[in-house]
């Protein structure tokens, strides 16, 4: 089963455990957010939406908040010794889908546990 959703004025076509960077998204890191505009629920029997399908959404985890790479913006106006230099880097936020929830559902999955963390902690438990 796979989705279109749109964030941040672009769509995207997803499906259960992609890994995608939209435009920044509140939310912490680790927690689970639901996004309610879904254009189209694909599948056996696709539904579109007019323009979103009622009561569908997808549940996605935030894994991380960054910065995407930074973009110059320069203008230059010859013979008039007139130079503009800009520059500026857009938030991203990097989201797993977890699940593609129709009809109202509430997620049924929860975040997924980090690894490293797990790791350390037995590393301490051994030290001691």
């Amino acid at each position: 089963m796979f989705a279109v959703i749109k964030t941040g004025g672009k769509q995207y076509r997803v499906v259960p455990d992609d890994v995608l960077e939209v435009g920044k998204i509140e939310g912490e890191v680790g927690s689970i957010v639901q996004l309610n505009e879904v254009l189209v629920l694909g599948g056996d029997t696709p539904v579109l939406g007019v323009p979103t399908v009622a009561g569908a959404s997808v549940a996605v985890e935030v894994l991380d908040h960054k910065r995407g790479p930074k973009v110059i913006a320069f203008k230059k106006r010859r013979r008039k010794n007139s130079r503009r230099k800009r520059g500026y880097r857009d938030e991203i936020t990097v989201l797993r889908i977890s699940e593609i929830l129709a009809d109202g559902a509430k997620p049924t999955k929860g975040p997924r546990p980090k690894k490293e963390k797990v790791a350390k902690e037995a590393a301490a438990e051994a030290a001691e």
